[in-house]
């Protein structure tokens, strides 16, 4: 409050709610804090100068800080998906209402002004048993808290799912609610769950409620497709993809190689059984599959981009030691790496974790990170102004220019 100004705040019933209480109680830290306000109005708010910015539901800005404060609300189904809801907020809707329309007991607590924590539904038990269970049954009602649920799964490793939760979300993916998740939200979960430390668990739980068949059915298809034991220990393709995503996490990888690394083998999932535990050309038959997800789920360009070259060159990589220098300048051109450098790093980073995603083998050196860094290094240092110079134009200055590159990484390999 600044002189004699009102708090806008001053009066209201207020609880911090959410995520900062669930990390507050596990003794984490946290970022933006969630606020809802008890027994208020629209008309109120706004009186006190709160800015309107909820269309679904009411939701508005501090008038000074920005936060955001939401009127507590219920929820009533009333169609499929994400939006089929029909909200209500009044003075006759308690905090306790609120928190129960909420996904999991770890997220449906609140703390009053005062620093008590508000628990009705069991979250702090929950939290000390390390289970992620439902609030109530109406976390049936919408599709997208399967992918929440898988989310923190991701984020909490150490927490199983509970019996009763991982049934219900059964029951919704036989009963088809998933078919209605709109591919905004699936990536908006997934690309979140990506990131976290162990994002293979995010398809884990997926899988073991039968939603990832619905919502990547190109991943799903990849579990019981063997590999040839000699170079994959694990020997299931599923195993192994979930095995890179945990190395990507590892090393630190960007959301677009962490992506590239799971869609990378979705080739596999292609390959008749009759030629199996073998996958010759799975590379180059992964493009279609891989354009398919991207575009179903309207993914990025930039990760688009990336899993076809990771998902088409990944072997390439892994043999690089052994190409040809004429063969690695010819991988790093079809990586545009000469006019986009920032590609590199990334699709190096997305092959080492393919290199380490196998049973055995997650420490084993890979030098050909190494020797493609150096070999862009060095082709890139060739200047194609020295050919210009030479009078030479349009395609020779491309011709010489390449076989330039070619002997400054012939010369780095002796």
């Amino acid at each position: 409050m600044t002189g004699n100004r009102r708090d806008p705040t001053d009066g209201l019933a207020i609880y911090r709610v959410g995520g900062t209480v669930r990390d507050e109680v596990m003794g984490r830290s946290s970022k933006d804090a969630d606020f809802v306000v008890v027994d208020a109005s629209p008309e109120q708010m706004q009186a006190r100068g709160f800015r309107p910015v909820g269309r679904d539901f009411p939701v508005f800005l501090h008038p000074e800080s920005g936060e955001e404060y939401a009127l507590a609300r219920t929820e009533r189904k009333s169609g499929h998906g994400y939006h089929g809801f029909v909200f209500h907020t009044g003075p006759d809707v308690t905090l306790e209402d609120d928190l129960a329309r909420r996904d999991l007991t770890i997220n449906a607590m609140a703390c009053s002004p005062r620093g008590e924590i508000i628990d009705p539904f069991g979250g702090r038990e929950d939290i000390e048993r390390r289970i992620l269970r439902h609030v109530s049954p109406a976390f049936r009602e919408d599709p997208v808290r399967i992918l929440r649920l898988a989310r923190f799964a991701a984020r909490f490793p150490d927490f199983r799912v509970a019996r009763k939760t991982l049934a219900l979300c059964r029951e919704m993916v036989a009963e088809g609610e998933v078919d209605h998740l709109v591919a905004e939200r699936v990536w908006q979960e997934m690309s979140q769950a990506l990131m976290e430390k162990h994002p293979a668990r995010f398809f884990e739980v997926l899988r073991e409620t039968g939603a990832l068949a619905v919502i990547l059915p190109e991943v799903d298809r990849l579990f019981g497709v063997p590999q040839v034991e000699q170079y994959h220990p694990e020997i299931d393709t599923g195993i192994h993809t979930l095995m890179v995503l945990e190395q990507s996490a590892r090393l630190n990888a960007s959301l677009a190689a962490r992506f590239a690394c799971l869609v990378h083998d979705l080739g596999k999932g292609l390959t008749p059984r009759e030629r199996w535990p073998r996958h010759i050309g799975h590379e180059k038959a992964g493009i279609v599959p891989i354009s398919e997800v991207c575009e179903r789920l309207r993914v990025p360009s930039h990760c688009r981009d990336l899993a076809l070259l990771v998902g088409e060159f990944h072997l390439h990589a892994h043999r690089a030691l052994e190409l040809r220098p004429g063969k690695v300048v010819k991988l790093l051109e079809r990586l545009d790496v000469f006019r986009r450098p920032e590609r590199l790093e990334p699709f190096l980073l997305a092959c080492e974790a393919d290199w380490r995603g196998r049973k055995g083998l997650e420490a084993r050196p890979y030098p050909e990170r190494d020797f493609l860094e150096r070999a862009s290094a060095t082709a890139t240092s060739i200047d194609a102004r020295a050919f210009v110079d030479r009078g030479l134009k349009g395609p020779a200055i491309a011709a010489a220019l390449h076989e330039a590159r070619v002997q400054a990484v012939a010369e780095l390999s002796r």
